[in-house]
């Protein structure tokens, strides 16, 4: 089920990007296609080091809970560990990269992390 979920996540990414012209969909999709071993890990604390305030940060792998988040940021991210997404949601939003892609199809002010 789960694999189902990212391979039609993958294809939504891929076209998106031709349909609005926008290189950081296709970017994420090739990173979501590597094997899971080598997808990316980012804890809270490199969130809080590399984001500014109001940011949109996209994870594409999973997001863990280790660190403390000050600023107010939206994360997207294909996975979040249960502690990850609760010091998020009390600073600021996290989301699917899907419900990212539905709310921002042309990637405006839009960070790749990790």
């Amino acid at each position: 089920m789960k694999h189902e979920q990212l391979t039609q996540l993958i294809s939504e990414l891929k076209k998106n990007s031709i349909v609005n012209d926008v290189k950081i969909w296709k970017r994420v999709a090739t990173d979501l296609e590597k094997p899971t071993r080598i997808q990316r890990t980012v804890n809270i604390y490199k969130i809080e080091q590399n984001a500014r305030p109001d940011e949109i940060i996209v994870v594409p792998g999973k997001v863990l809970g280790t660190g403390e988040l000050t600023k107010k940021v939206k994360v997207a991210a294909y996975n979040f560990s249960d502690s990850a997404y609760k010091k998020i949601k009390e600073k600021g939003d996290a989301i699917s990269i899907l419900e990212l892609l539905k709310i921002n199809p042309k990637g405006k002010k839009v960070r790749i992390l990790g």
